[in-house]
């Protein structure tokens, strides 16, 4: 049994789809961060950066924290969606998500949805790095069906933050070879119930 101690965001929504993905138990501990809820002590125990996802092994009683480490964790242990044959595409792609998929496309929610106004120039600099981002995700599948050319951590890391495209203000249909991939997951019976594993059930947002 994995213990996940999460909330609805795009990084806890990674390791809640994989854990779907891997098809093994799991159990949910909501961990409310909209009341500050990961500063609490007991947390801190398990989280020593105070974020959420965080797992713990029942297993061997290991607690992982930061979404970079849970997935490889996760995906070593079961030895599932890290390809072998192509395993340096898939971890390229996967540290393209870690250092700037998740960086530049949360900065942008705070300065584009979040706080709009506030500052012209963090508005401007994050709509350049949003089209960055997705411009690079474009021309790399135009060439493969999947990040990683198999599906794998790279594609599950990716997806839920491309899930937030109205958030960042993209179209999406300005980058067909995202569109095609991005409802390609989307139609993933594990993806559907890993978005929604905690909190409020909301319909993945389509295009």
């Amino acid at each position: 049994m994995i213990n996940l101690y999460t909330w609805p965001t795009p990084n806890s929504r990674k390791v809640s789809i994989l854990l779907e993905e891997i098809d093994i138990p799991y159990k949910v501990f909501p961990i409310d961060i909209t009341n500050d809820e990961q500063f609490s002590k007991e947390f801190s125990k398990i989280s020593p950066s105070n974020k959420i996802p965080v797992i713990v092994d029942d297993e061997n009683n290991k607690s992982i924290f930061e979404t970079g480490a849970i997935m490889l964790y996760l995906s070593n242990k079961y030895n599932k969606f890290i390809s072998k044959d192509y395993y340096w595409d898939v971890m390229q792609w996967y540290f393209f998500q870690v250092s700037q998929v998740g960086p530049y496309l949360g900065q942008a929610h705070q300065f584009l949805s979040y706080h709009p106004g506030k500052s012209p120039y963090a508005e401007e600099k994050y709509k350049a790095y949003v089209k960055r981002v997705y411009n690079t995700l474009d021309e790399r599948l135009k060439k493969y069906q999947y990040l990683g050319i198999e599906y794998s951590i790279a594609d599950i890391a990716t997806w839920p933050w491309v899930a937030r495209f109205e958030i960042h203000k993209t179209n999406l249909e300005d980058y067909p070879n995202v569109l095609r991939w991005y409802r390609l997951i989307s139609k993933r019976s594990a993806v559907i119930k890993g978005f929604n594993a905690v909190g409020e059930k909301i319909a993945i947002p389509m295009i």
